[in-house]
């Protein structure tokens, strides 16, 4: 099996701030809702977890899997999403002509990254890597696969595993601390 998971929330998950790759840790509210993510999913088996090495990322896994045999592995493939110049900046959605608007309203219209950001071609590229060098092949071999990681990140492995179009980026949703499964 394979599933990912979304980190617990942040302050400014709350405050509606963009934080790509910056490194924010979780609030008490994410810290809460990790706890609980243990207790709703301690019956899901895990062989190993896979995990973005951004400290929200971190948190989550480490209070998920608290007291389980289950290696915890970084990638730096599972950061999230670079976001350059827009990273810290709140409600990115009501700026007018905003390129993060179209990201997340249009993505397949968003082709060339705000400056030093990522493009999506750049992101689905790690993702590609990660999955067909080291989550698909311990799949195929039986093994139960947790990754936790990004809205963004978690986004593009869904689309990449569903086969779906960028338009459909979105499609899913990706909640904080909810177990998607996606094989």
């Amino acid at each position: 099996m394979l599933y990912i998971m979304r980190h617990g929330k942040t302050d400014w998950n709350e405050r509606r701030k963009l934080q790509g790759i910056t490194d924010i840790p979780l609030n008490d509210s994410g810290r809460q809702m990790a706890k609980e993510a243990a207790e709703e999913y301690k019956d899901v088996h895990f062989d190993i977890c896979f995990c973005s090495p951004l400290v929200r990322a971190k948190e989550t896994a480490k209070i998920l899997l608290e007291g389980r045999d289950v290696p915890i592995v970084f990638d730096d493939r599972l950061k999230e999403m670079g976001f350059g110049t827009f990273e810290g900046v709140e409600n990115c959605f009501d700026i007018p002509d905003s390129p993060i608007k179209v990201f997340f309203f249009h993505p397949e219209d968003y082709n060339v990254p705000v400056e030093g950001g990522e493009s999506l071609d750049m992101v689905f590229e790690r993702v590609k890597d990660f999955l067909d060098g080291t989550a698909l092949p311990l799949v195929e071999a039986g093994k139960d696969v947790l990754i936790v990681a990004h809205g963004a990140l978690n986004s593009c492995i869904v689309s990449t595993v569903r086969k779906l179009p960028r338009e459909q980026l979105w499609s899913e949703g990706i909640p904080n601390c909810k177990l998607i499964r996606l094989i």
